[in-house]
C-alpha cells in the first residue's frame, strides 16, 4: 500500500506517518521548500528508514496544484490523507487570504486529481471541529449545523463540502475526518495547550516568571492526536466514504487545563497566569464538545488517552525541553532571553 500524506512534517502528520510505517505501508510526504529545515517531528523515522525505500520526501505546495497534481500521477498512491493547513485559528484572522487558500486550493486541486486518476484513489479530508461554531452547550455530530466563526473555519467548510461533491458526483472515496481539538508533545509551540505546557516547564525550572493567555472560559473536546490518527486509518478501511466525528465527548475549560498541568508539578496556576484581550479571537467559539457515537459503533474506535493522561503526557515533555534549556544556558551555548527571569 502507498499512501501520500500532505502535511507530514506536523503534528498528526507525524503520528500517521509512523502508525502507517508500522503498517508496511510506503509512505509519501510533502514539505515545502524553505530556508530553514523543519523536519524535526519526523527526524525520528526518517532515520529509522533511511536506508530502505518506504518513507519518501516530495517538494510540494498546497497553493501549486500542478505540483500536487504531477505528485500523484508519478506516485500513484492508494490512499490520500490531506493534513497541510494553515491551522492555527487566530493567525487566520491576521493572515485570512493565506489561510484560506492552502485550505480550499489544496483539496479542490487534489480531488480532481483524483477524479481523472487511472486508478481508484482514497481521499481523506482533516475537517475541523471548528467548523460549527461552538453555539450553544450541545453535543455535535455529523448532522450537527456548520456555522463558522473564522476564516479558518470557513475555509475548512469550504474542502468539506466539495469533498462530499466529488464524493456524489464521481464515485470518489472521499473521506471527511471532524476531529476535535487533539494535542501532545508535538503540538506547535503557539496553541493554547502547548503554550501552558511550555511555560510551565520554564517556569519550573526558573526560566520564565509568567504566562499570558486570552479567554480562559473556553470549552474544548481535547484528545491524543495519536489516537486521533488511528481514527483515519480505520475511516479509509470502511467498506464506504463517509464523515466521521472523533472526539472524547468531554469537554473541559482552558482554567480547567491550566489547573491539571500546574498540579503536576505542584503549583498554583493563579500565581503565574495572566489574561490579556490582546489573545481573544474577534468572534470567540466559546464550546465544542464533540459526539463520537457513529465511529465507536461502526469503526469500533476508542480514545485510549484520558486528559489527564494527555497533561501529564506533555508536562513530561516539556519539563524535559526546558532542563535541556537550562543547561545550554549555564553553560552559556544559548543566550538568555526577557523570559529568563531568575538566570
Amino acid at each position: 500500500m502507498k499512501a501520500l500524506i500532505t502535511g507530514i512534517t506536523g503534528q498528526d502528520g507525524s503520528y500517521l506517518a509512523e502508525l502507517l510505517l508500522s503498517k508496511g505501508y510506503e509512505v509519501h510526504g510533502t514539505i515545502r521548500r524553505s530556508s530553514l529545515i523543519n523536519t524535526y517531528r519526523i527526524d525520528n523515522i526518517i532515520s529509522e528508514y533511511s536506508n530502505s525505500n518506504k518513507l519518501k520526501l516530495h517538494y510540494a505546495d498546497l497553493l501549486d496544484s500542478a505540483s500536487l497534481s504531477n505528485l500523484v500521477t508519478q506516485i500513484q498512491p492508494d490512499e490520500i490523507y490531506n493534513l497541510g493547513a494553515q491551522s492555527h485559528v487566530a493567525v487566520s484572522f491576521k493572515n485570512p487570504l493565506y489561510t484560506t487558500q492552502t485550505s480550499t486550493i489544496g483539496p479542490l486541486a487534489l480531488l480532481e486529481t483524483i477524479k481523472n486518476a487511472d486508478k481508484k484513489i482514497k481521499y481523506y479530508q482533516a475537517s475541523s471541529s471548528e467548523m460549527y461554531g461552538g453555539e450553544g452547550e450541545v453535543s455535535l455530530n455529523e448532522n450537527s449545523p456548520l456555522l463558522p466563526k473564522s476564516p479558518y473555519a470557513s475555509s475548512k467548510v469550504f474542502a468539506h463540502e466539495i469533498n462530499k461533491i466529488y464524493r456524489e458526483s464521481y464515485d470518489i472515496f472521499g473521506v471527511n475526518g471532524i476531529l476535535f481539538n487533539h494535542e501532545s508533545p508535538r503540538r506547535g509551540e503557539t496553541f493554547v495547550t502547548r503554550k501552558i505546557t511550555k511555560a510551565i516547564g520554564r517556569i519550573h525550572h526558573g526560566l520564565q516568571g509568567k504566562l499570558t493567555l486570552g479567554n480562559l472560559k473556553a470549552s474544548r473536546d481535547w484528545g491524543f492526536a495519536g489516537d486521533y490518527v488511528e481514527a483515519m486509518w480505520l475511516m479509509m478501511q470502511h467498506d464506504k466514504p463517509d464523515d466521521w466525528v472523533v472526539a472524547t465527548g468531554e469537554t473541559y475549560t482552558v482554567e480547567d487545563f491550566l489547573v491539571e498541568a500546574f498540579n503536576t508539578v505542584g503549583l498554583d496556576w493563579k500565581q503565574y497566569v495572566e489574561t490579556s484581550e490582546k489573545y481573544f479571537r474577534p468572534n470567540e467559539v466559546d464550546y465544542l464538545l464533540g459526539d463520537p457515537s457513529k465511529i465507536k459503533k461502526t469503526l469500533k474506535w476508542e480514545p485510549k488517552t484520558s486528559f489527564k493522561e494527555l497533561v501529564k503526557m506533555m508536562i513530561e515533555n516539556d519539563l524535559n525541553e526546558a532542563e535541556k534549556e537550562l543547561t545550554l544556558v549555564k553553560n552559556n551555548l544559548l543566550k538568555p532571553t526577557w523570559e529568563h527571569p531568575t538566570v
